[in-house]
């Protein structure tokens, strides 16, 4: 069959978008140049990232990869050709299509595509965000969106312009994606448990992944291939995975904190080893709303230890589990089904999309992220801080991150022992 003109394409989808009670002025520009396509570019080719393109190809959207980036060239090819194999009719990038380096991500998102998947170290997502909605394009970005307060204000004024441009903004906080956890939020909102006075999240797990520097590398090289083990680019263990816990909580008290104190250290994670990593392994935050309630976060890593990821709600009338059970004075458990969040979430982009209702998560997520921000810098420093106060004046953790080369020199560099800098409790100013 040969495909519809861009006239006879944007008749038909506006007609049914009227027929759906959806304004024809919502319908949004992703259908260029005639195509009855979604044409996609990946930026951050690793796991999360090629995994999330591989859930857009089992949407109801005709969507294609045209263009992929990533700081390593191996792993940009790695990323195309292991999609090929799950879905080859589904791979167009041609060669000079994979892009690699620090600024690959400019390449990618100037190509010939519509919905740009953002799957890199957050440290790097504030300048790809914003150089996104300048190329006005879709955007599924990964959580978490930045790691520091400059970098999250200014995923919060692209996000402005972004809903000015009708963009279509997709964050991976999945669970606000899930039957299980909408439903249960829901109630609580209804007013199920009453008042949410406290709430507890919980990620204690048994570590992360380690990668040993190769022959010739540069540091940016060995810290970008380890990124989860520098503040500078992953935000640490409460930002990089706990924000899931901490969006939830702050989603069912349907508010942010107004402050945070907190406690943690280091002194488990990679034998106490500081010449490989910086991050803390334990975390323990006690946040503050504007009606006094508490929400208290445990983030861990530690092999043998008590792990859980979960998030529980204690309420004036009762308690609740977000995962999807209320005990109050009704009893409650979700009954559905609940696909997991991770290809929910894009069922949902996509079939948005091609309905022409925009919705933009960016806001929320850029929020939650620095929810997480802000518990990290008050264990870091052993200080109760201000939401207000870290926000308007937080420190920077990459000064110049647009610039960045696989040959410059990264924030974090080690010293003459090799052993890399860490935040010390009482002395850390995270103001600074």
């Amino acid at each position: 069959m040969p495909k519809p003109t861009r006239r006879q394409f944007l008749a038909s989808t506006s007609t049914a978008a009227l027929g759906s009670g959806l304004s024809a002025s919502m319908v949004p520009n992703v259908h260029v140049g005639g195509r009855n396509e979604i044409r996609i570019a990946l930026v951050g080719c690793g796991g999360r990232g090629t995994g999330a393109v591989a859930q857009l190809f089992h949407t109801k959207g005709q969507t294609r990869l045209v263009a992929v980036a990533d700081a390593f060239r191996h792993k940009a090819v790695q990323a195309v050709e292991s999609l090929r194999k799950h879905a080859a009719d589904k791979v167009l990038v041609k060669p000079e299509h994979v892009f690699a380096g620090l600024d690959a991500y400019k390449q990618a998102i100037d190509s010939d595509c519509d919905l740009v998947v953002i799957a890199t170290p957050p440290g790097f997502k504030p300048p790809q965000f914003d150089y996104a909605v300048a190329a006005n394009k879709h955007i599924f970005m990964e959580k978490p969106v930045a790691v520091d307060a400059p970098g999250v204000r200014r995923v919060l004024a692209a996000v402005e312009r972004s809903k000015q441009q009708n963009l279509m903004v997709g964050i991976g906080l999945q669970r606000r994606h899930e039957p299980k956890y909408k439903e249960t939020i829901q109630r609580v909102h209804d007013g199920a448990i009453g008042d949410v006075i406290l709430s507890r999240v919980y990620w204690n797990g048994g570590g992360i992944w380690y990668r040993n520097r190769e022959p010739g590398m540069t540091e940016m090289a060995f810290q970008c291939n380890n990124w989860y083990h520098f503040n500078w680019v992953c935000g640490d263990q409460i930002v990089e995975q706990h924000i899931h816990n901490l969006d939830v909580g702050c989603w069912a008290k349907n508010a942010y904190p107004v402050k945070c104190n907190g406690m943690g250290g280091g002194e488990m994670r990679m034998g106490g080893d500081r010449t490989k990593s910086q991050i803390f392994d334990h975390t323990f935050c006690e946040y503050t709303f504007a009606d006094g309630s508490k929400m208290y976060s445990q983030g861990r890593h530690l092999r043998g230890g008590w792990n859980n990821v979960s998030e529980h709600l204690h309420g004036t009338k009762g308690t609740a589990v977000p995962a999807g059970r209320i005990d109050a004075d009704k009893r409650w458990q979700f009954q559905g089904r609940s696909p997991g969040g991770h290809q929910q979430e894009q069922h949902d982009l996509i079939e948005a999309l091609m309905a022409g209702n925009i919705y933009n998560e960016g806001e929320y997520g850029a929020r939650s992220t620095f929810c997480a921000i802000l518990g990290r810098e008050a264990c870091y420093s052993g200080k109760e801080i201000q939401w207000d106060d870290l926000l308007q004046r937080g420190r920077e953790l990459a000064p110049g991150i647009d610039d960045y080369t696989m040959d410059s020199e990264p924030p974090a560099m080690p010293g003459e022992d090799g052993r890399y800098p860490v935040p010390v409790p009482g002395q850390y100013d995270p103001f600074a």
